[in-house]
């Protein structure tokens, strides 16, 4: 059957998938410590997609049009079974199987995952400075661990994005060392605005360092130009650097919104569909695949929630704080990112 598009026209294309809602770190801006403790009540094993249900629903999605499927979490290596994910995926058909992770156990796991099939990953790295990294994973975890895990995934042959969240006055002042360090090693950065996603990380606009800021600062030391995008509704401005020592990205969710061309659906764990990563509520996926619907059925429904979707939340932050409206939003770590 054709792929749906949404009531703006837009495609399904992309698909993230949230393996679990666990996570080794508690970064303030996903999952703070003082909201995610050590008796926070994580999903149970039960509510989560098994590997037959998950597989089977991104089926159902590769069916109605995705093509890029992006593995996340909470932290997606502490699930087992991920690289027979990885490979269950690829057997689908689907053109592009990439991962986000922290890092911290990818020196392990990078070769059973290239093995397994993945086209890329992206690792988030917010400091190279182990007190601000520690403070940033919320738990004191050192970052040279995880650059060791970016070096095994690159020994592999893996293409790897590094994330950074930029946050005034936390990690701005390392806008410049990161570049330094990542243009030498041959990996794209890429800057992501600290957005206020779910209701625990106490977002301000004060905390925001707009994009256009973050390429100024890069392009009086490296003067960059701009790249065109990659493909259709690519998250990322891409920046050349002018010496052809690779290039940066910026992530503007919350200056320069991209909504009107967003293609992404999101799977949480426990299988609910999200439209959009700002969104309130989600639909029941799993609980219909459990209930017998067969794979017909289970299309036309996903078909059908994305046909009827208008989300822009990203455009119409602005109008929404001025109006003091109160939204209540998933949480990234559950959502998927």
């Amino acid at each position: 059957m054709p792929g749906p598009h949404d009531t703006l026209g837009r495609p399904l294309r992309d698909l993230r998938v949230s393996v679990t809602d666990r996570c080794n770190f508690r970064c303030p801006y996903c999952m703070p410590r003082e909201a995610f403790g050590p008796d926070h009540p994580f999903l149970a094993e039960s509510r989560l997609m098994n590997h037959v249900e998950l597989v089977r629903i991104v089926a159902a999605f590769v069916a109605l049009g995705v093509e890029k499927v992006r593995l996340t979490g909470g932290e997606p290596l502490l699930r087992s079974d991920l690289p027979d994910l990885v490979g269950a995926i690829k057997a689908l058909g689907v053109k592009d199987v990439s991962l986000t992770t922290n890092g911290w156990f990818l020196a392990k796991q990078a070769a059973s995952l290239r093995a397994a099939g993945l086209d890329r990953l992206n690792v988030s790295v917010d400091s190279l400075n182990e007190a601000t990294a520690g403070k940033m994973n919320g738990l004191g975890f050192k970052v040279s661990r995880v650059l060791e895990g970016i070096d095994a995934a690159a020994a592999q042959g893996l293409p790897v994005k590094v994330n950074c969240v930029v946050q005034r006055g936390v990690n701005d002042g390392e806008i410049l060392d990161l570049c330094d360090y990542f243009r030498s090693r041959g990996h794209t950065l890429r800057f992501i605005e600290f957005m206020d996603v779910g209701k625990t990380n106490h977002w301000s606009t004060s905390q925001v360092v707009a994009a256009q800021e973050v390429v100024a600062r890069i392009s009086a030391r490296w003067p960059l130009e701009p790249a065109a995008p990659a493909y259709r509704g690519e998250v990322a401005a891409r920046y050349r650097y002018r010496d052809g020592k690779g290039e940066v990205g910026i992530v503007s969710s919350v200056t320069e919104p991209f909504c009107k061309d967003c293609h992404r659906a999101r799977l949480s764990a426990d299988g609910k569909f999200f439209t959009c990563l700002f969104a309130s509520t989600g639909w029941d996926v799993l609980s219909r695949v459990r209930a017998g619907a067969g794979d017909t059925e289970l299309r036309d429904y996903l078909n059908g929630i994305w046909s009827g979707r208008a989300d822009r939340y990203s455009d119409e932050r602005a109008e929404i704080l001025a109006a003091g409206k109160a939204r209540e939003k998933i949480e990234m770590s559950y959502i998927g990112g």
